[in-house]
């Protein structure tokens, strides 16, 4: 039997999730400032008023996402070099990964809300792929954090790319050239 407090906690964390969930995809479809509480509110079936106290305002939502969106990501450092590049041929491919294209452009306005959680994520990422470079015997005058930005900033590029002109970009094609400049670079 489910106490009163249980259904109330579950309630509560279903709420967040579809809040968080439409968001995502109204912040991907029309970007964060053009997306409001009422777009947001009708898209998860949520009330309004649920939002400002879930996550106190429309900037904590941002953060809400951002942290959902890169908590589903799988950390490079798992697999093989073609474990990893397949996992970022299925992530680049994914819905979500249209949040980080949309919000790109608004994030580099320097008084942007999104410029401090770009700024968070891109560190986040370069962690990643830091920790999974550094397993790498890398020649010498290539560092990990050069690399893991460079890796980084081609992914980046390649994904805008291919969500910009998908009939002129080859993901899989496009991956194993960064996958065998990789390994000639002794990452594995």
């Amino acid at each position: 039997m489910t106490t009163t407090s249980g259904r109330r906690a579950e309630t509560t964390r279903e709420s967040r999730r579809l809040l968080i969930t439409a968001a995502a995809g109204l912040f991907a479809e029309r970007g964060y400032r053009q997306t409001t509480f009422e777009d947001i509110a009708t898209r998860s079936g949520v009330s309004r008023g649920s939002i400002p106290w879930h996550f106190g305002n429309k900037e904590g939502l941002l953060g809400a996402v951002v942290e959902h969106v890169v908590a589903e990501l799988e950390p490079p450092g798992t697999g093989t070099l073609g474990e990893t590049l397949d996992a970022l041929v299925e992530f680049t491919k994914s819905p979500s990964s249209k949040l980080f294209v949309t919000l790109i452009a608004e994030a580099v306005e320097p008084d942007s809300p999104l410029h401090k959680w770009y700024a968070d994520l891109h560190r986040a990422l370069r962690g990643q792929v830091s920790a999974w470079v550094a397993r790498a015997d890398l020649p010498d005058g290539v560092g990990v954090e050069g690399l893991s930005t460079v890796v980084l900033g081609v992914i980046m590029g390649v994904h805008q790319q291919w969500r910009i002109a998908p009939d002129a970009v080859d993901l899989d094609a496009t991956y194993a050239t960064l996958g065998a400049l990789l390994r000639s670079a002794g990452v594995t």
